[in-house]
């Protein structure tokens, strides 16, 4: 008799990768659908890197590695946390994965007991939550108010904390709004973490993503009392257009890493040898071309902001970095669209465009739109 665990049950599929694939299988039947639903650059991976990647496979770097990742890409982390984010590691203290998520998982598996409750504002990426979920956790989310630009306060988040409270989650600029924390309130949030004595992750996915001159700060920059709390995640996907290559690096406690790499051991091993060598490129090469492809994305953002805004019923937020728009729907909603799955569908289907609902990220009035 086939038997699904608990655990799998209490999973929910991913929106974003279910409304994708639709979207490509309705392409492949010869259906022109605008697809705003992946969450990844259209931009080509930059020839430097494809080349060192070939150039590795050529060289007969097609074997083993050490399972948290290569020595030579774990220096380049460190030079490049060093370099951008003034932040100082060691090798031990960083470990590589297939993807930032992946890092994530390994995270949760390593850290979270049953019960133990993690903060998450709201709008939040879809897979924290699950995660969460899945080592045992609870997620409580905390809403980030549209009224606040999407950006979450630390008197929200000291609202939510409890004494079963074990970690905060943070993504900034973030996935769906592009909200980003401005430094001030994100000092405030490290000196709270410090107080309750919580871990804090945060994912900097999007770190080169930010527009009307921002300047990304680390959470974990603030001072060695936060920093030995902070697990910084980022990855090579949205900033070098590497969403395929599946490469992602977490830096913290080397006794948590050490955790973490034993259980990455037990489930996926190494990232791929010869994409490791096309990361060492990216890393440490030339950066002209994210430069490039972040003020496209901002005279994009620019352009379909206005074009939302200018839509009666729809309202949207002018997100400060990563490359989503996240506009609030409900104003269109009526008897047969009653929310923002309704409305995804009812792009989908009758006008062949593809948008993520918004009810995966914790907020049903919502769509986003990449």
């Amino acid at each position: 008799m086939t038997k699904i665990s608990q655990r799998a049950r209490n999973t929910a599929p991913s929106p974003t990768l279910g409304i994708t694939a639709r979207a490509k299988q309705m392409k492949a039947q010869g259906i022109d659908v605008i697809s705003f639903g992946a969450g990844e650059p259209d931009f080509d991976t930059p020839e430097p890197i494809k080349q060192a990647a070939i150039a590795a496979l050529q060289a007969g770097d097609t074997k083993y590695t050490p399972s948290s990742g290569t020595e030579a890409l774990k220096n380049a982390i460190c030079e490049k946390l060093l370099r951008d984010n003034g932040l100082t590691y060691q090798p031990s203290e960083v470990i590589v994965s297939t993807g930032a998520k992946h890092s994530l998982y390994n995270l949760m598996q390593a850290v979270l007991d049953p019960g133990d409750e993690v903060i998450i504002p709201s709008p939040y990426w879809v897979s924290y939550p699950e995660q969460v979920k899945l080592a045992g956790g609870v997620p409580v989310a905390v809403p980030a108010k549209e009224s606040d630009g999407f950006r979450v306060t630390a008197a929200a988040i000291a609202a939510a904390v409890t004494p079963a409270t074990r970690m905060l989650i943070l993504n900034s600029p973030s996935n769906p709004t592009g909200a980003a924390i401005a430094a001030d309130e994100l000092r405030r949030i490290a000196e709270l973490v410090v107080e309750r004595d919580l871990m804090v992750v945060s994912d900097e996915i999007y770190e080169k993503l930010s527009y009307g001159g921002r300047h990304h700060t680390s959470i974990a920059s603030f001072g060695a009392e936060i920093k030995a709390r902070t697990f910084t995640v980022n990855g090579l996907s949205k900033a070098y257009s590497m969403t395929g290559w599946r490469l992602g690096y977490l830096a913290g406690d080397k006794t948590v890493v050490a955790a973490m790499g034993r259980i990455q051991d037990q489930s996926t091993s190494n990232p791929t040898s010869f994409a490791q060598a096309g990361a060492v490129a990216a890393l440490t090469g030339p950066q002209g071309a994210v430069e490039e492809m972040r003020r496209a994305f901002e005279e994009r953002r620019d352009t379909i902001v206005g074009r939302l805004n200018a839509i009666p019923g729809i309202h949207c937020v002018n997100p400060d970095g990563a490359f989503y728009v996240f506009p609030n729907v409900s104003g269109l909603f009526n008897a047969r669209i009653g929310d923002g799955d309704a409305l995804a569908e009812h792009l989908l289907s009758e006008a062949r465009i593809a948008v993520v609902p918004g009810s995966g990220f914790g907020a049903p009035e919502h769509v986003r739109f990449s």
